[in-house]
């Protein structure tokens, strides 16, 4: 069904000049009736009028003369010269006699109209009404003069107008809606380019801009148009520098962080696992009774080594400048498989020229990607996970997927800040990142990266230590 509310602007403009054109059509046309029915009426009386003159005329002579009274009215010469199809004429005594009555019949091939605008007519203008004149006769009545015409005659008359009017009127109103709609279509044409402009702008084309318009007001559109998507490309230039910035700032102070554990708390360890072998070997002689709690504090020094190295190795990945970005990705899953205790649940898949990549994009690129597993082995507790890097043939894309089988991303979705460092990331680089919870079937990341020149950022080399880690 057509919904208007959701109409052309065309079509709406053009209905609404339609329903103004027909009611001042309807108006033109009750004011033409009205008119025929005023001079009808009018008609009437200067019958009934001249009718009485003539009488009077008449009897006034006779009386002078002092003949005899002829028959009187005599009404068929007045009718010969004033009778109309439909039109009565007749003389009314003082005493309400119909004296003489001279009716015209109705024209040939008249057209009956309607029953319901024969009701409708004769419901407003109560056609058929008498004109009547009196008769006067040396001051006195002598009777009226009274003239009608027939109801049936003046409301065929009034349909047969009508008819024509509309007929008439509804052809302009058909030329008038089609002449409207041409050239609100010609108004509105460029329309069509700012809703272009919008869609490019909402795709992230920032360099969508609108062409001069003739309209003052369009015009206006378009100077506002093309300021805001200046503002905005300027803004969002901006906000990915300050972002690459921040990123920088962050991977940077993993580094740190990074160094500061291995060479504080990592030696803190080392030393402590040296002192616990050191009192065991003392303690096998002098005191075996204390020998399970020194093996106790080695296991504990062990683990905590494990687990100081693999908080470093998210700290700080691998060198991708070095190893280059498909080797560390291999070496991401590779350890994530290792920490499953030997049943591999992740798995990568690497296509395209990779190696070419600028670092910038390698290194977000690899940290995307290891957030993305974390999330889905760690809070999505996924038992396959699918790593996907393609950078398409002709090098201007680089797509990362990652797939999983976990529970719903609800909890992947709010588990810190994960999700969102990954959007900021890939906004810094200029692409854009798609999350998809599939209830029941696990979810699915992807982010699609423009390869382009990003301007170089100021990094500390890692330091000696850190590189021994």
């Amino acid at each position: 069904m057509w919904n208007l509310a959701r109409s052309d602007l065309k079509y709406r403009l053009t209905l609404r000049v339609a329903a103004v054109s027909a009611f001042c059509f309807a108006v033109t046309s009750a004011y033409l009736l009205v008119d025929a029915d005023r001079s009808a009426q009018a008609k009437l009386d200067d019958i009934a009028a001249i009718t009485a003159r003539t009488l009077e005329m008449r009897e006034s002579k006779r009386q002078w003369l002092g003949a005899a009274r002829a028959d009187f009215p005599d009404l068929d010469s007045i009718a010969a010269l004033v009778m109309t199809p439909g039109l009565c004429l007749t003389y009314r005594s003082n005493a309400g006699e119909l004296v003489q009555r001279v009716c015209g019949g109705a024209p040939d091939g008249r057209l009956d109209a309607p029953a319901a605008f024969a009701a409708f007519y004769r419901a407003v203008f109560d056609p058929g009404r008498e004109a009547v004149r009196p008769v006067l006769v040396r001051g006195t009545a002598a009777g009226a003069a009274v003239a009608w015409i027939d109801p049936a005659v003046l409301t065929a008359d009034a349909w047969r107008e009508a008819s024509r009017l509309m007929a008439v009127l509804a052809v302009a109103l058909l030329l008038l809606c089609a002449l409207v709609y041409a050239a609100l279509a010609r108004a509105l044409r460029p329309t069509r380019l700012v809703r272009a402009g919008l869609e490019r702008i909402a795709a992230g084309d920032l360099s969508a801009r609108l062409p001069a318009f003739d309209l003052a007001e369009l015009s206006a559109i378009r100077d506002v148009f093309n300021q805001l998507a200046e503002n905005l490309a300027s803004a969002l230039a901006e906000r990915s520098e300050l972002t690459r910035r921040l990123i920088a700032l962050q991977d940077d102070e993993r580094r740190r962080l990074a160094r500061e554990l291995h060479d504080e708390f990592g030696q803190s360890l080392a030393a402590i696992r040296a002192l616990a072998a050191s009192v065991r070997q003392s303690a096998a002689t002098d005191c075996p009774a204390i020998l399970p709690e020194c093996d106790s504090i080695a296991r504990t020094a062990t683990g905590m080594m494990e687990t100081l190295r693999g908080a470093l190795f998210r700290l700080r990945p691998p060198d991708v400048d070095e190893l280059g970005l498909a080797a560390s990705l291999e070496g991401l899953v590779a350890g994530w498989n290792g920490r499953s205790r030997g049943a591999p649940r992740f798995d990568i898949h690497l296509a395209g020229d990779l190696e070419s990549l600028p670092p910038a994009i390698g290194a977000d690129l690899y940290r995307i990607a290891q957030e993305a597993l974390t999330n889905a082995a760690k809070h999505a507790e996924a038992t396959r996970v699918c790593l996907r890097l393609t950078r398409r043939e002709d090098g201007g894309v680089v797509e990362l997927s990652v797939d999983d089988d976990g529970r719903a991303g609800e909890q992947t979705v709010r588990s810190g800040m994960g999700l969102l460092g990954m959007r900021e990331r890939v906004a810094a680089l200029g692409g854009r990142l798609s999350f998809e919870s599939r209830e029941g079937h696990g979810s699915a990341l992807q982010a699609v990266i423009p390869v382009h020149a990003l301007p170089a950022l100021p990094v500390e080399e890692p330091a000696a230590t850190e590189r021994a880690a």
